[in-house]
């Protein structure tokens, strides 16, 4: 049986996931814990659960979704994997950084890249990975068919959608991967957002107004 827990951190209030399964493996996804207390709060729960890191995500790299990563590789050494055209948004951050004071995030060294509908694994759990840019230039998600869950990142929000206006942002492309992509899936899949509480994609479909 797959389980998930959400954690809210950082200045910009991103949604960090931990997955896993009966075996006890897991998978983090897009860690934005930035504060010392938000890694705590992550390690804790991790370590009270007797789980174990398998796998580090991210659906896209804008800043807010890539603050932990750092954290998660040197507390369970573990690769990052992400798809190789976020690299650019990756070493984009300086900005952004700038802006809000805080240190660069640095792409770590050990990369394993994913490719469009291919599988990445833990435990006893898959999940495959689609390709939605449009919010970012090479962002994914990610969805199990089994449970019908979706890690859409920041391509879709409960009524809402991504926002396109940061580099690589593309509003038709957006449209078009949740439209082409995203709602192709299951009305009752549960829809986990970077940002937000979740929703389905059935309920998206009826009333998400940037949708219609």
């Amino acid at each position: 049986m797959l389980h998930i827990q959400g954690f809210t951190f950082n200045h910009f209030q991103e949604n960090t996931y931990v997955l896993w399964d009966e075996t006890g493996s897991c998978m983090v996804v897009d860690p934005g814990c930035y504060f010392p207390e938000e890694k705590e709060q992550l390690k804790s729960f991790i370590e009270e659960n007797k789980l174990k890191p398998e796998l580090l995500v991210n659906t896209h790299c804008h800043i807010d979704h890539v603050l932990g990563n750092d954290f998660v590789i040197d507390t369970w050494k573990l690769p990052l994997h992400l798809h190789q055209g976020e690299l650019k948004t990756y070493t984009g951050n300086s900005a952004f950084a700038a802006m809000f004071g805080i240190p660069k995030p640095q792409v770590p060294e050990n990369l394993i890249f994913l490719e469009p509908n291919s599988k990445i694994k833990f435990g006893n759990t898959s999940f495959q990975v689609l390709f939605t840019p449009g919010h970012s230039v090479a962002s994914v998600s990610f969805y199990q068919k089994e449970s019908k869950i979706l890690l859409a990142g920041d391509v879709l929000f409960k009524q809402s959608i991504g926002r396109t206006d940061l580099p690589g942002g593309n509003h038709q492309q957006l449209i078009d991967s949740i439209k082409q992509v995203l709602f192709k899936l299951p009305d009752e899949c549960i829809v986990f957002s970077g940002h937000g509480p979740s929703t389905t994609l059935g309920e998206e479909k009826l009333n998400n107004p940037y949708l219609r």
